[in-house]
């Protein structure tokens, strides 16, 4: 990897781009400085030029398939530059991409695929036998599939006889006589939907985020304001794209003009940090977990960082001593602390590294465009100091979830999303994490539903009930602990849930211990009082 971005005398036009449509970005840039660096792997490497061709070929041929204005088409890929390509070319003809993680088990993608309405899909040919299964008995019509070096034969028998297109890594269509598509006939308006992410709620069935052009675009441009991002940044992305934090590297970069690294390698922490290194990124994002990773594996002091000016965390909370590692070891690029939601597209509020040393532990202020509030169950702003929800109100802020009414209704109220966490505010306005309102679990950066893990161990044949909480965990920021009921004559133990688990759960969702328990704790009404099973994991 040896290219790099313009020098900063001749980055391209540093204006932005009027447009608040995602694809618009990448051609305006296109336009302006064909040459620039784009996007980047271990296996390829885009021009502005070379991405924007790619986009519209794709874009063609997903037309051909019968993708229009308002279409959805369900993507689950890993990082390469074919994901970038395969949301760009979507979103191109004013369609929707619904973004999804490939480790979900086949029978929670096939309800997706059911619920949304999908008929297109967009996988790896590496999981084709999963999809196989997930798209049994559904109603989709083609497939396109990512693969890499040889192609897989027969890839439409791989997907249980369904039709299917090749895609190469770097984002061309294996399909001799592919042609650019024409620019959609019908223009999307700011409030269609762009992206739909899946993450988990609180009745363990994800939720289908809506995130509109218009939510995009202003959380794009408060993020580039505050992070001063231009043309000339680089920034390495660890991160996943269906993710909303990872997604938002790379949308804010592709509306300031930059370029991103992808690289998924976190497992060799240091082989990503030589890479940081040799890219001359000026910007690298993670979670609480990336940053523990590398305080424990890496010897930062060893690797030069030339270019690095910012990095940036989310996804839950990071031990203040790791915070303060990560400003030192990584000096003089400054850190900045931030919180947000797929909810509210990706951002929320931000610490400004400047006050860092004064407002330890914060969570900052508001991002520009954006309003937060500390309230109580009414939603009358409390004063500083009292801890209540913490509500939110910006032009980024979703209209709700897909196809779901009521849990629409339960976060959004009178123009204000109510995000389940509670705050506190102090008399500088800076705000503060004080806990969650919701029962949901931050696991590795990610909100995971502990019912979504309940309904999996309750079908074991030994198990009458499971229940599952958060533990704490300095690496991942929590961890599941199960505590199970065994039905009369049940024999099963610890090794055998968690065998069980491992089959049909994403790692991380994985329960870390599990406890047997003659009963659950429930009040009269028979509600399960969780609290009750996390001061069993308390010290006594």
């Amino acid at each position: 990897m040896t290219d790099r971005t313009p020098p900063a005398a001749d980055v391209p036009d540093p204006r932005l781009p009027a447009s608040p449509f995602l694809a618009d970005w990448l051609f305006y840039h296109a336009e302006r400085w064909p040459e620039a660096p784009a996007v980047a792997s271990q296996t390829a490497r885009l021009t502005y030029g070379e991405l924007a061709e790619r986009v519209r070929v794709l874009a063609g041929d997903l037309a051909g398939q019968g993708i229009e204005p308002g279409s959805r088409v369900l993507l689950a890929l890993p990082n390469t530059p074919a994901t970038v390509v395969a949301g760009l070319a979507v979103n191109a003809l004013a369609a929707t991409s619904l973004e999804v993680s490939r480790d979900w088990h086949a029978d929670v993608l096939g309800d997706i695929v059911a619920r949304s309405g999908t008929r297109h899909v967009i996988v790896d040919a590496r999981d084709a036998p999963a999809w196989a299964q997930a798209l049994a008995g559904r109603e989709v019509e083609h497939a396109w599939a990512v693969h890499r070096g040889a192609p897989p034969t027969r890839i439409g028998d791989a997907l249980g006889g369904l039709p299917a297109t090749l895609i190469l890594e770097d984002g061309r269509v294996d399909t001799p006589g592919a042609r650019p598509a024409a620019a959609p006939a019908v223009r999307p308006e700011p409030d269609w939907p762009a992206l739909i992410l899946y993450t988990s709620g609180s009745t363990g069935r994800p939720h289908g985020v809506i995130q509109t052009f218009g939510n995009i675009d202003a959380n794009s441009r408060s993020i580039v304001e505050y992070l001063g991002l231009t043309a000339g940044d680089r920034a390495l992305l660890a991160l996943p794209l269906y993710y909303c934090y990872g997604r938002s590297v790379l949308q804010t970069h592709l509306l300031a003009g930059g370029s991103i690294v992808l690289d998924s390698r976190m497992a060799f922490p240091r082989t990503v940090m030589e890479t940081l290194a040799a890219e001359g990124c000026t910007g690298f994002a993670g979670v609480p977990m990336t940053f523990e990773m590398l305080r424990r594996q890496v010897d930062v002091a060893s690797i030069g960082f030339p270019r690095l000016r910012y990095l940036t965390q989310a996804g839950g909370a990071m031990a203040p001593d790791t915070i303060a590692w990560t400003r030192k070891a990584f000096r003089p690029a400054r850190l900045f602390v931030m919180y947000g939601q797929t909810e509210a597209t990706a951002r929320l509020s931000y610490l400004p590294p400047e006050r860092a040393e004064e407002k330890v532990g914060s969570m900052g202020i508001p991002i520009p465009g954006v309003e937060l509030r500390v309230v109580d169950e009414t939603g009358r702003e409390l004063p500083p100091g009292q801890v209540g929800e913490l509500i939110a109100r910006g032009a980024n802020v979703t209209p709700g979830y897909l196809d779901e009414p009521d849990e629409t209704a339960e976060i959004l109220r009178d123009g204000w999303l109510w995000t389940g966490d509670l705050a506190e505010r102090d008399a500088d306005g800076f705000l503060f994490h004080r806990g969650r309102a919701k029962e949901v679990l931050k696991v590795g950066g990610r909100r995971v539903s502990p019912i979504e893990i309940e309904q999996v161990i309750a079908r074991h044949p030994d198990v009458a009930e499971a229940a599952v909480i958060g533990r704490h965990d300095r690496l991942k920021g929590e961890v599941p602990v199960a505590f199970v009921v065994l039905r009369a004559g049940g024999a099963a133990g610890a090794a055998d849930l968690l065998a069980f688990c491992r089959e049909r759960l994403p790692g991380p969702l994985v329960p870390a211990d599990v406890t047997f328990v003659h009963a659950l704790p429930r009040n009269e009404a028979g509600k399960l009082l969780r609290a009750e099973l996390v001061a069993r994991l308390e010290p006594s």
